[in-house]
């Protein structure tokens, strides 16, 4: 049971006989009409417990895009109900309105609606709802709170997707949509076409040249074409340990990082290579293996959406073996981790060199432009400290870069804004080499 405002004002009148009359039995009289006048709206009121509910929510939804959740309440009760209904949602999946007026006439039902804006990456859950019926004076009213589980995965929101078409516009160049054609490593033959200047003599074919002999004109230069190789591995592997718990720019490092492998993963689809994914500290969290296609990114977004940093080291040794799983062939392997912590990032450079002897690695880590900002300030005591911290936080990070590369590993650093299109463009890159 519950009391409003209503009752309260109506026991507050009470005191106007009182003061008007000076009588004291008005002290007992006037209570028990209140009592009873509450009493007799307790019993007008619909039963919560014959009120029946039934939640519509997606399965699904970007963080920081909102979903419409549907409650449909039906009335078994004789009596209409009027009141409040309170769905339990966490605060973090962002309920609007909380609390919902509601007016359901006896024997029908009425569909109400309330807005989830998640501020949260993961699962949001909600368990319970809260119905208040009041009587027809509004006085007094009968509330219960039932069981009614419900939830709605919240996905990475993947902002880095708008950085996607002008990579793919440049991937599109590098495989020769346009006129640009290389020859490397990691390149594969295409075709044939006439020599023009400036094109590299060692391409030419004398066999095919031979075989193009033209009567009139002699023979005519033919040269290959290469185009990048096609259905190479690419390995992501995530730290999800203490580092990652760290926030940089109001986002997690690890949201960051998911950030990242989005649009990896997208670019390395669309230049048919095949993608794997793997999230990890002391032990497996999340692995996506064997998606191409449309798929994958789906399948990598839901596994990411739960998993959230452990405040634990890594277990770096256990890498090489978690690779080895994944693949025996030579494959690009993506480590999204922290390398501005010398001490936290000694593992790493000890397993290092198990994955450079077969496999091409590269390293990113997000840099707070926190740092770089404190070291333009210097103009006071407190600042010059501020900024003389601020340099040795970035030669740290610079020693340990040149840490990686000398054990034969490629590093990309940036700001959480810039470091997923840094790293679209490091693979793009290492595809114009002919590295991939």
């Amino acid at each position: 049971m519950a009391i409003s405002g209503w009752f309260v004002a109506l026991v507050a009148l009470g005191a106007i006989p009182i003061v008007v009359t000076g009588d004291w039995y008005w002290m007992l009289v006037w209570p028990a009409i209140t009592l009873l006048i509450g009493l007799a709206d307790l019993w007008l009121a619909a039963s919560p417990r014959k009120l029946l509910i039934r939640r519509e929510v997606p399965s699904r939804v970007r963080l920081g895009e909102s979903a419409l959740c549907q409650l449909t309440v039906e009335n078994t009760n004789r009596r209409a109900a009027r009141g409040l209904l309170r769905d339990a949602w966490q605060p973090s999946a962002g309920a609007n309105p909380s609390r919902m007026p509601i007016r359901v006439p006896g024997g029908e039902r009425r569909r109400y609606s309330l807005t989830l804006t998640p501020i949260r990456r993961g699962e949001r859950k909600v368990s319970q709802f809260t119905i208040r019926t009041f009587g027809p004076l509004r006085l007094v009213a009968r509330q219960a709170t039932l069981n009614l589980p419900g939830r709605i995965r919240v996905l990475p929101p993947f902002n880095s997707r708008k950085h996607l078409p002008s990579r793919l516009a440049m991937l599109r160049e590098l495989e020769g949509r346009t006129p640009v054609m290389i020859r490397g490593q990691g390149t594969e033959f295409d075709s044939l076409r006439e020599y023009v200047r400036g094109d590299d003599r060692r391409s030419i074919d004398w066999r095919a040249t031979a075989r193009r002999h033209d009567p009139q004109g002699g023979n005519r230069l033919m040269v290959r074409t290469w185009r990048p190789e096609r259905d190479r591995q690419v390995v992501i592997v995530i730290d999800s340990g203490r580092t990652s718990a760290a926030r940089i720019d109001n986002e997690p490092r690890l949201d960051t990082a998911y950030e990242s492998a989005l649009l990896l993963a997208a670019l390395a689809t669309h230049a048919g290579d095949r993608v794997h994914l793997l999230i990890f500290d002391r032990r497996v969290r999340g692995r996506v293996q064997g998606v191409s296609g449309p798929e994958l990114l789906s399948r990598m977004v839901d596994t990411m959406a739960p998993i959230d940093a452990e405040l634990i080291e890594p277990d770096w040794a256990a890498l090489p073996g978690l690779v080895r799983s994944i693949t025996n062939q030579r494959a690009l392997v993506v480590i999204a981790t922290s390398i501005d912590a010398p001490g936290a990032s000694t593992g790493l450079l000890s397993v290092l060199g198990q994955l450079t002897t077969k496999h091409l690695v590269l390293v990113s880590s997000v840099t707070d432009p926190a740092v770089l900002e404190a070291t333009r300030d210097r103009s006071g005591r407190e600042e010059v400290y501020r900024a003389a911290a601020a340099e040795r936080a970035l030669l740290d990070i610079s020693r340990m870069a040149a840490a990686i590369r000398q054990l034969g590993g490629e590093v990309v650093t940036g700001p959480p804004q810039e470091l997923p299109p840094a790293l679209a463009d490091q693979y793009i890159a290492l595809k114009a080499a002919g590295r991939l």
